[in-house]
């Protein structure tokens, strides 16, 4: 809390809970504690880049105060994870309850946010081929956090558990239902996100929102009286709308031309598709929609035509999430991009009116993913 010291805030506090928000090569994480109305933060911070040179650690304390400001490489999550551990008994003093772990994907049998048992464990690593570039990531770091805090509980809270909701006619795919039996369905992600949002409006959320996180993965969700009924990734994070270096959905026959004439293998075409595709392709090698507004400024064509195919996927979704939700109430933006890029919701909302979608209608909300995942294992700790 802003204008209170960190002693203030600690006072008489022994239930402090740690979350973790895992990416591909950044770590946000907050140690929280439980205020008057909602989890309050002691310590919040990043460590982004990791794994190259430019990387950097960088700690608050609860009245901004800079703990510790650290360039260069942080050659993993475990290492930024140390230095957080070593801040923690340094400045506080008093180690963490819990421990929730961001995990974007559980396979089919893990869809709840629960304690982490060496059960969940294994079905995490039997998991492993719903998400190969996520799930061994997030084991790697539930265990440097057990290592770390041993005395804590650890939670998983899984990025698409708010979609566990939507209908067969939103999650079944139409392959043979062998498949779908298989775990080959929709899942969705953005969950944690999306649960924040529902938090923030609580009883002032009407019936039919849509959700648009927008950042370097970019999905939106159709909510009706707080339920996700659809959203746009699916299987995995690369499916749905274009993203910074995702390609979003696909024709199928694109795939099968990799393959047959490309001759590019299965790790060749993941990589193509979650790390050299989107607006990194579209433009010839950028991804960060600031920088490209900047060259589509200066009249860099690549850059405008990329900007426009994201920016008319976001508005072709509300288009049809507005159809399926028989009408629009409320169209918020989260998100690095939807929070602080105006051109980029200008564009996706632009031609709506017709629908329903009126200024007064699209709202601007910080994600709060970190906070949520705090929330959600501090009711997890009040069930037991």
């Amino acid at each position: 809390m802003a204008g209170v010291s960190m002693e203030e805030a600690l006072a008489g506090k022994d239930d402090l809970i740690l979350a973790l928000n895992s990416g591909s090569s950044s770590l946000k994480f907050g140690v929280y504690y439980h205020g008057a109305t909602d989890e309050e933060p002691l310590l919040t911070g990043s460590a982004e880049g990791i794994g190259h040179a430019n990387g950097s650690l960088h700690i608050r304390s609860s009245d901004g105060k800079s703990l510790i400001l650290r360039e260069g490489i942080l050659e993993s999550q475990s290492d930024a994870l140390s230095a957080l551990g070593a801040a923690v008994q340094e400045h506080i003093h008093t180690a963490p309850v819990a421990v929730g772990h961001r995990v974007v994907h559980g396979g089919p049998k893990l869809r709840t946010h629960q304690l982490i048992t060496p059960q969940v464990l294994d079905q995490l690593r039997s998991a492993t081929h719903f998400a190969p570039l996520h799930i061994p990531q997030a084991l790697t770091l539930i265990a440097s956090a057990q290592s770390i805090f041993p005395s804590a509980a650890h939670y998983a809270c899984f990025d698409d558990a708010f979609h566990r909701t939507i209908p067969e006619v939103a999650s079944h795919l139409p392959i043979p239902q062998r498949y779908f039996d298989a775990g080959i369905r929709r899942y969705g992600f953005h969950g944690l996100s999306y649960e924040s949002l529902v938090h923030h409006f609580g009883v002032r959320l009407p019936e039919r929102a849509i959700f648009a996180h927008l950042g370097n993965g970019a999905s939106l969700c159709a909510v009706r009286n707080g339920i996700s009924v659809d959203t746009t990734m699916g299987l995995t994070p690369t499916g749905g709308i274009p993203m910074g270096t995702r390609s979003g959905d696909l024709d199928p026959g694109v795939l099968l031309y990799l393959i047959r004439d490309e001759k590019l293998d299965a790790d060749q075409i993941e990589d193509l598709l979650n790390h050299q595709s989107g607006l990194f392709a579209l433009s010839s090698g950028e991804s960060d929609v600031k920088a490209l507004e900047g060259r589509s400024h200066s009249n860099d064509l690549q850059a405008a035509l990329a900007l426009n195919i994201f920016a008319v996927a976001v508005r072709k979704v509300i288009g049809a999430y507005t159809a399926l939700l028989g009408g629009i109430d409320l169209l918020v933006f989260t998100g690095g991009i939807g929070e602080h890029s105006e051109p980029i919701r200008a564009a996706a909302s632009d031609g709506l009116q017709f629908l329903g979608l009126t200024p007064e209608k699209i709202q601007v909300v910080s994600t709060q993913e970190e906070k949520q995942i705090a929330r959600s294992c501090r009711t997890m700790i009040m069930d037991l």
